[in-house]
């Protein structure tokens, strides 16, 4: 099983949710500070660690088991994103899709970090996650 943070379109609720295949959900939580956050096309966010921020990202915790992860989920991610590892707002480590190394840098991604949620975000367009 693997402690997996989500912050768009695979959360509940989510068009991309059913790629989970039932995995249960262990807390609705929001990421430490650390992170900034940017919309990928408004089709899925992604994070980018970054120490200078005090923001923290709402998202849900699953535990998904590993053969979900690699068959299902993973490969439905956009190639702007990474799985790495983030830091939860109560200090503990869990698998997240994080922004590519350089996309930040490419200037195709908007920043929405000050909404503080995909869900939050969506809302601004007068969509629903």
């Amino acid at each position: 099983m693997a402690r997996m943070f989500l912050n768009g379109q695979a959360m509940e609720g989510g068009p991309f949710h059913h790629h989970l295949e039932g995995a249960p959900l262990v807390a609705r939580t929001r990421t430490a500070p650390g992170y900034r956050f940017f919309s990928i096309g408004d089709r899925c966010p992604g994070l980018l660690p970054d120490p200078t921020s005090e923001a923290r990202i709402a998202g849900e915790v699953y535990e998904v088991p590993d053969a979900v992860l690699r068959d299902n989920l993973l490969p439905t991610e956009p190639p702007e994103l990474e799985f790495g590892i983030i830091e939860l707002e109560d200090g503990s480590a869990c698998f997240s899709m994080i922004l590519r190394r350089g996309e930040s840098q490419s200037g195709r991604h908007k920043e929405i970090t000050e909404f503080g949620g995909w869900r939050a975000y969506l809302r601004t367009l007068g969509r629903e996650a």
